[in-house]
C-alpha cells in the first residue's frame, strides 16, 4: 500500500522519532459540532443498517484473507516467534487459538517497534496522526513503557485477522462462527477461489440455529443475510436484471417470505436448493464469461461495504486516529476488491470519501485528516483525467458534489467559520473545496470541454465568489451590527451616525480580511486582497448613495458621514493597490470596480448649498435694515451708519460659522465664500449711494440762446426787477420735496459708511487669514496666493461710491441748496449790484458743516468737489445764466474780482485747500475770464474764423450754429457764441440778429 501514496505532496510525516504535541489549540470552525453527512457513495434501496454492512463487510474481509488473516502483525512479531508458524497453519481459526497467552504486549521490544518498525509509511506519505502521538491508544497500541503485568487491561490483538475484528467490533462468537464455516467452505471447495464463491449463500449452508445462542438471534442473522443477497443480486446487480427473470422472481419470493418465518437451509432441503438456484443463476452472470461470481460487486452496494472496511483503520478510541498498524491492514482490506469489484481508481475516491467524512464528523479540528483527504483528492484528480467509466464518473461526481457543497456552505461565508484561531483549517478546506470543483468543471463538466480551456481559471473563479459572497454577507451583518449600536446610543450626546459606525467597523473588516484571510486565498487568486476591498467599497458605496440622495442640507451628521466615507475609500484603495503591485495590469482592474463615493465632493455641494443659504439671508437682511436705515450718525463718534456694523457683523459670523464647518476643503471653498460676501457688500454699497443723485441731477437745463439790448442794462434802475425766469427752469432729475434721506447730512453719513466699511477690508481680510491658518485643512499654499482672501468687488464699489456722494453733496450744495444766492441771485440785472458776496456767505457755512461731519480721510476730497462744482456754477452763470444776465466789458474786472474771492474762501489763508490744488481746478475759469475783457469785434472775428475751421465751412455760406458741448474753453464756437450772447453792445445784438436771428426773450 506505501507505494501507492509515497509521492504524494502532503507535507512531512507527523511522526519522528520522538512525536511532536499535538497542537494546542485548533479552534474548530463555528456551527460544525455534531455533525454528519450523507454518503455520497449512494443509497442502499435495501433495508440494512450501517450495523448490518458492517458485519457483512466483516464476512468479506475475513473470506478474502483465509490465507493471511492469521499472519502475525510486524508490532508483534518480535513478541511472538515461537507460535507464529501454528497459527498461519490454521486458516481460519479463531481469534481465540491466535493469541497464545504467553505474549506479552508489554515487553521493551513491543514498545520499541511501536515507535519505530511498525511506523506507517502511509501515515508518513499523509501526515496522518497515531493515537501514539496523544495520551489514547488504539486497540492496536502499546499501553506505553510502564511495567507490570498489565492485567486489567486489554489484550493486545497479535494478527490482523484479531485486530480487524476489534476495530469493527465484532463479537469474538460471531468471528468464531464465521471463521468454522469458512473452513468447511474451503474444506468442501479445495481450489475454487475465492471470487467464485457466493458467501452469503455458504454461510446459509453452513450456519445451523444451534451454532448461535438463540434462536432470534439466529433469524435476525438469516434475515439480514438474505437481504444482503438481495441487495447484491436483485437491487444493486453486477449487471442488470429484467424484472422478468424467473430466478430474480424466486430470490424476492424467499427472501420476503423469510421476514415472516426462517427457511431450512440444510443441503438437501428443497427451499435451499431452490435459493442455491436461483442465487447461481444471477451470480453467475458476467460481461466476460468468467467463472466469477458477482454478488457484492454493484454500486453502491460494494462502496458502501468498502467505506465500512476502510473505517477500520481510524482507532476505535481516537476517531481522528489511523492504527499504527495502517499499512498491514490496508494490504488486507484490498483483497476484497475481487468480491467487491474494486480498482485503484474506485479505491482512491472511496479512502478520498472516508478521510474528508472523518475530518467532518471528528469535529474538523484535526488538520492531518485534512490534509489526507486533500491528497488523496490530488490522486483522485488524477484518475478522472484517464477514466471515463459512466458508473464511476456518477459516483465521482456525487462525492465531489458532496465534498464541495460542505467546503462552499462554509467558504460562501468564511467570516462566519474562521477567525484567527482556526484559519489553517481554512486554507485545508478551500485547498479541498478548489481540488473538488476543479475535478467537476474540467473533468467532468461537458460544457467545459465544449470551451476553450484557456477562458476558464477554476480555481479563480471559486475564490473570486467565496470572497464577494462572505463578504458580502459580513457586510450585511455588520450593518446590522451598526444599526443596533445606533439604536441604543441614539439618546446619548454625540451619537454616531449609522454610517459613520459602519465605515468604521467595514474598514475594520478590511484590515482583518487582509492580515488573516487574504494571504491564504491569494494562493488561488493572486489579487485576493483587492478583490476583498473592491466587494467592501461596493457595498458601502451602495448605502452611501441611497444616503446622500437625501441629504437636503448640511449638517454634522452628513459631514461625519461623508469625511469618513471618504477616509474609508483612501484606506480601501490602499490596500488594493499595495496587493496589485505584482499584477500584470498594476491593479486597473480592481481599481475599475471601485469608482469613487466622490464624498468631498458631496460635501463640496452641501457647503455651497449651505453657503447661497447664508448668502441669500444676508441679502435678505440688507434689504431689510436699508429699509429701516435714516442715516443719521448718533451711535459713534465717526459718523457711518448703524446698519453697516451690522453688516460687517452679520459676514463675521458667517466667517466663523463657515470656519467651524467639520469639512476637510475650508481653503478650496473659501474663494467661493469671499466672492459671495463681496457681492452683498457690493450690494450694501449700491443701495447705500442709489438715489443720492449725481453731478447732472443737480446742474440746472441751460436757457435758450439769446441776445442782449443795451437798455437792458438799466433795467434795475426806477422799477421793480421782474423775477428771472431762470428760476423756474430747474433740472426734473433734482430732489426738491425735503426728502430727508438725502439731504446733506444723510449724504454726509453715507460717505462716511463707505468710507468706515473701506477701512474694515484690512482688519476682515487679516481675520480670514487667521481663521484659514486655524483650520484642519490649511496647506502652505494657502496662505502664498493673497488675490484669493481679497475682496475685489466692493472695495471698487465703495470708491466709486464715495466720489459720486461726493459729488451728489457738492452739486446738491451749489446747484440746489445755494440755488438763490447764484443761480437765481447772481449778477442778475446790474452786476454791480448782484455779486458774489452772497453766495460766499451761505457756501462758507455749508463748508463748515462739511468740514465738521464727514471724515477727515474723506474731507479734502469733498471739499474739492464743493470747489469744482461752485467753479462749474460760476462759469454756468457766466456763460448759460439766461436773459436776465448781461455784462459789458467793463464788468469783467467786477467778474474777476468776484472769482478771486470764491478761491480765497477756499484757500482760507492757507488753512483751506492747497493753492496748487485750487488753480488746478481753476484753469477753465481763469482761461474763460479774459474774454470779458476783450472788444466785441475781436471775439466775433475769432468766433468766424474758429467756426469755419470747426465745420469747414465757406466764408460766403452761413455759418452753423455750434451746438453745446458742456466743455467751456476759450477757442470753443459755443464758447465764443455765448460770450456774445450776453455782451451787452450793439455789434454784439446786430450780429446775433444777422447771422442766427435769436431773439432777445425767451
Amino acid at each position: 500500500m506505501a507505494h501507492l501514496f509515497r509521492d504524494l505532496s502532503l507535507g512531512h510525516s507527523k511522526r519522528e522519532t520522538t512525536p511532536p504535541p499535538r497542537p494546542p489549540s485548533i479552534t474548530p470552525p463555528r456551527q460544525s459540532h455534531a455533525e454528519d453527512l450523507p454518503s455520497p457513495l449512494g443509497q442502499l434501496a435495501a433495508k440494512l443498517t450501517d450495523s448490518d454492512l458492517n458485519l457483512t463487510a466483516y464476512e468479506i474481509f475475513v473470506a478474502a484473507c483465509r490465507t493471511s488473516s492469521g499472519k502475525p502483525l510486524s508490532s508483534a512479531a518480535n513478541g511472538s516467534n515461537s507460535n507464529s508458524s501454528s497459527n498461519n497453519n490454521n486458516h481460519y481459526s479463531s481469534s481465540s487459538t491466535e493469541s497464545p497467552s504467553h505474549n506479552s504486549p508489554n515487553t521493551p521490544a513491543v514498545q520499541r517497534s511501536l515507535t519505530s518498525t511498525a511506523a506507517s509509511k502511509v501515515k508518513k506519505a499523509f501526515g496522518l496522526k497515531s493515537p501514539g502521538s496523544g495520551s489514547r491508544k488504539s486497540p492496536g497500541s502499546g499501553p506505553g513503557s510502564g511495567s507490570g503485568s498489565g492485567q486489567g487491561k486489554p489484550k493486545r490483538p497479535l494478527t490482523v485477522g484479531e485486530l480487524m475484528r476489534n476495530q469493527m467490533r465484532v463479537s469474538e462468537a460471531m468471528d468464531s462462527r464465521v471463521r468454522r464455516a469458512l473452513l468447511r467452505i474451503s474444506a468442501g471447495q479445495v481450489g475454487r477461489r475465492i471470487e467464485s464463491v457466493v458467501v452469503p449463500l455458504e454461510l446459509l449452508q453452513q450456519l445451523k440455529s444451534s451454532d448461535f445462542t438463540d434462536q432470534q438471534e439466529y433469524e435476525e442473522w438469516q434475515k439480514r443475510t438474505l437481504k444482503v443477497l438481495e441487495a447484491g443480486l436483485i437491487l444493486h446487480p453486477h449487471m442488470p436484471v429484467d424484472k422478468s427473470n424467473s430466478a430474480a422472481q424466486r430470490l424476492r419470493q424467499i427472501v420476503h417470505s423469510a421476514l415472516d418465518r426462517p427457511i431450512e437451509t440444510g443441503r438437501n432441503n428443497e427451499s435451499m436448493q431452490v435459493l442455491r438456484s436461483a442465487v447461481m443463476s444471477l451470480a453467475s452472470r458476467s460481461y466476460d464469461g468468467s467463472d466469477s461470481c458477482h454478488w457484492a460487486d454493484g454500486i453502491p452496494l460494494n462502496l458502501r461495504l468498502y467505506e465500512m472496511l476502510l473505517q477500520s483503520c481510524f482507532d476505535a478510541n481516537d476517531d481522528s486516529s489511523v492504527i499504527e498498524e495502517f499499512d498491514e491492514l490496508m494490504e488486507q482490506i484490498k483483497k476484497t476488491w475481487g468480491i467487491l469489484g474494486l480498482n485503484q481508481t474506485l479505491h482512491n475516491l472511496c479512502f478520498t470519501w472516508v478521510l474528508f467524512h472523518r475530518f467532518v464528523v471528528t469535529g474538523q479540528v484535526d488538520l492531518d485528516l485534512l490534509s489526507a483527504a486533500d491528497g488523496q483528492l490530488a490522486e483522485v484528480a488524477k484518475d478522472a483525467k484517464t477514466t471515463k467509466d459512466a458508473e464511476y464518473s456518477k459516483v465521482l461526481s456525487s462525492t465531489l458534489t458532496s465534498i464541495l457543497g460542505w467546503a462552499e456552505k462554509r467558504l460562501l461565508a468564511y467570516h462566519e467559520t474562521f477567525d484567527r484561531g482556526n484559519v489553517e483549517t481554512m486554507q485545508g478546506i478551500v485547498s479541498l473545496g478548489v481540488a473538488a470543483a476543479k475535478i467537476l468543471v474540467e473533468d467532468i463538466s461537458t460544457e467545459y470541454r465544449r470551451r476553450r480551456r484557456t477562458e476558464v481559471n477554476v480555481a479563480r473563479e471559486r475564490i473570486d465568489t467565496y470572497i464577494r459572497s462572505s463578504l458580502r454577507t459580513a457586510f450585511a451583518q455588520i450593518m446590522e451590527k451598526a444599526d443596533s449600536s445606533r439604536r441604543a446610543s441614539k439618546n446619548q450626546p454625540n451619537a454616531l451616525p449609522l454610517l459613520a459606525i459602519l465605515a468604521k467597523d467595514v474598514g475594520s473588516l478590511a484590515v482583518t480580511e487582509k492580515q488573516v484571510f487574504s494571504p491564504i486565498l491569494k494562493r488561488w487568486h493572486p489579487l485576493a486582497a483587492g478583490l476583498a476591498v473592491a466587494t467592501l467599497h461596493q457595498c458601502y458605496g451602495n448605502e452611501l448613495k441611497q444616503f446622500i440622495s437625501g441629504i437636503t442640507e448640511l449638517t454634522p451628521d452628513a459631514v461625519q458621514v461623508l469625511r469618513t466615507a471618504d477616509q474609508l475609500e483612501k484606506d480601501l484603495v490602499q490596500i488594493a493597490v499595495e496587493d496589485s503591485v505584482e499584477s500584470d495590469d498594476g491593479g486597473k482592474a480592481i481599481i475599475r470596480e471601485m469608482p469613487p463615493y466622490e464624498a468631498e465632493a458631496a460635501i463640496a455641494n452641501l457647503v455651497k448649498i449651505w453657503i447661497k443659504t447664508r448668502l441669500d439671508r444676508l441679502k435678505e437682511w440688507v434689504d431689510r435694515n436699508l429699509q429701516q436705515e435714516h442715516w443719521i450718525a448718533q451711535t459713534n463718534q465717526e459718523g457711518y451708519a448703524p446698519s453697516a456694523v451690522e453688516v460687517l457683523r452679520i459676514m463675521n459670523e458667517t466667517l466663523d460659522a463657515y470656519f467651524q464647518l467639520p469639512i476637510p476643503m475650508h481653503p478650496a471653498l473659501l474663494p467661493e465664500v469671499m466672492a459671495g460676501l463681496d457681492r452683498c457688500l457690493q450690494y450694501y454699497v449700491t443701495k447705500a449711494k442709489s438715489g443720492c443723485g449725481s453731478r447732472n441731477s443737480f446742474v440746472p437745463t441751460m436757457p435758450a440762446l439769446t441776445r442782449c439790448t443795451m437798455e437792458s442794462k438799466f433795467q434795475g434802475f426806477g422799477k421793480k426787477k421782474e423775477k428771472s425766469p431762470n428760476s423756474q427752469k430747474r433740472n426734473p432729475q433734482v430732489a426738491t420735496n425735503g426728502d430727508s434721506s438725502s439731504g446733506i447730512p444723510q449724504l454726509c453719513v453715507r460717505i462716511n459708511t463707505l468710507q468706515w466699511i473701506l477701512g474694515e477690508f484690512d482688519v476682515l481680510e487679516k481675520r480670514i487669514i487667521t481663521l484659514l491658518r486655524n483650520s484642519e485643512s490649511a496647506q502652505v499654499e494657502d496662505f502664498s496666493n493673497g488675490l484669493a482672501k481679497k475682496f475685489e468687488l466692493s472695495p471698487a464699489a465703495c470708491l466709486e461710491g464715495i466720489q459720486q456722494l461726493c459729488e451728489a453733496v457738492a452739486y446738491r450744495i451749489v446747484f440746489h441748496d445755494l440755488r438763490q444766492v447764484l443761480w437765481d441771485g447772481l449778477y442778475i440785472g446790474d452786476p454791480s449790484s448782484s455779486r458774489i458776496e452772497p453766495f460766499l456767505q451761505e457756501l462758507e457755512r455749508k463748508l463748515m458743516f462739511v468740514s465738521d461731519t464727514v471724515h477727515e480721510r474723506i474731507r479734502t476730497r469733498l471739499i474739492t468737489e464743493i470747489m469744482r462744482a461752485s467753479f462749474d456754477g460760476f462759469l454756468l452763470v457766466l456763460l448759460a445764466g439766461g436773459p436776465s444776465r448781461a455784462f459789458s466789458r467793463k464788468d469783467s474786472q467786477i467778474i474777476e474780482d468776484d472769482f478771486k474771492f470764491l478761491k480765497e474762501l477756499f484757500w482760507a489763508n492757507g488753512d483751506g485747500l492747497p493753492s496748487e490744488l485750487i488753480d488746478k481746478f481753476s484753469t477753465t475759469v481763469r482761461s474763460i475770464l479774459p474774454l470779458f475783457r476783450t472788444d466785441t469785434e475781436t471775439i466775433i472775428e475769432r468766433f468766424r474764423r474758429v467756426t469755419l475751421e470747426t465745420y469747414k465751412s465757406s466764408a460766403r455760406s452761413r455759418l452753423p450754429l455750434p451746438p453745446t458741448s458742456g466743455q467751456w474753453d476759450p477757442s470753443e464756437p459755443n464758447t465764443l457764441l455765448r460770450v456774445l450772447c450776453y455782451r451787452n453792445d450793439e455789434i454784439a445784438s446786430k450780429f446775433l440778429k444777422k447771422t442766427y436771428d435769436l431773439p432777445k426773450k425767451l
